[in-house]
């Protein structure tokens, strides 16, 4: 067929011949990695705000990608006007975090895999990055920042206060220090040894510590 040929001929004579059973079962594929996705996105989720929208929309995301894969691929005049259609489309959703990226491109990739009908391709790559974000988020726990504010009455109150807390973390930096005539003000960055945050309250039983707070931080904000 040459390319006049293409457009000399009408829209049904390049259709191939649809298949109602490889549609439904791309689609069950689709589905069913669709949801795996959305499992391993409610799992790893440490934000701020959980977005049940967004998590809903990874499966649909899958499914219309695997249908529009499947359109696009039974027809070459189809495929044009589908690649003009799309291409006039505008997203405006912010996205909160930047891991959600992540998730919006691996539900397009599966998508894509399935559409194309490379179905151990969409199966094997999902498991081995699902597997991969569940170990890391799991290690997150530890090597999330968090910030030690301590209010303290002398200098004798705020060395002894740092001395448990460098004992009782991983890490310790001294970020900002203030003085005023009511005492010192220290503010830490620290790395936990593990999720117990017990220790605040041996820096609280430091004679001479005022106050002590114990704050998350990942960069962006603080909780």
């Amino acid at each position: 067929m040459t390319f006049n040929d293409i457009f000399k001929s009408s829209f049904l004579e390049n259709v191939k011949t649809f298949s109602l059973t490889d549609t439904v079962i791309a689609l069950l594929f689709a589905t069913v990695l669709g949801l795996f996705i959305f499992y391993i996105y409610k799992k790893t989720f440490s934000g701020v705000m959980y977005s049940a929208g967004f998590a809903m929309t990874l499966p649909g995301l899958t499914m219309v990608t695997t249908l529009v894969i499947m359109a696009v691929t039974s027809n070459v005049v189809l495929s044009l006007g589908m690649v003009g259609a799309l291409s006039i489309v505008r997203f405006r959703t912010a996205i909160k975090e930047p891991i959600e990226i992540v998730y919006l491109f691996w539900s397009l990739a599966a998508g894509i895999v399935i559409g194309a009908g490379m179905f151990p391709m969409a199966v094997a790559g999902s498991i081995i990055i699902g597997l991969m974000l569940l170990l890391f988020s799991n290690r997150k726990i530890r090597l999330n920042p968090y910030i030690v504010v301590l209010t303290c009455k002398d200098r004798k109150s705020e060395e002894s206060a740092l001395i448990v807390l460098q004992k009782s973390v991983d890490h310790c930096v001294v970020k900002t220090k203030s003085i005023s005539d009511n005492g010192s003000e220290v503010t830490a960055e620290i790395r936990l040894k593990d999720s117990d945050t017990g220790f605040v309250y041996d820096l609280y039983a430091v004679e001479g510590v005022k106050n002590a707070v114990l704050v998350s931080y990942n960069g962006e904000y603080m909780s």
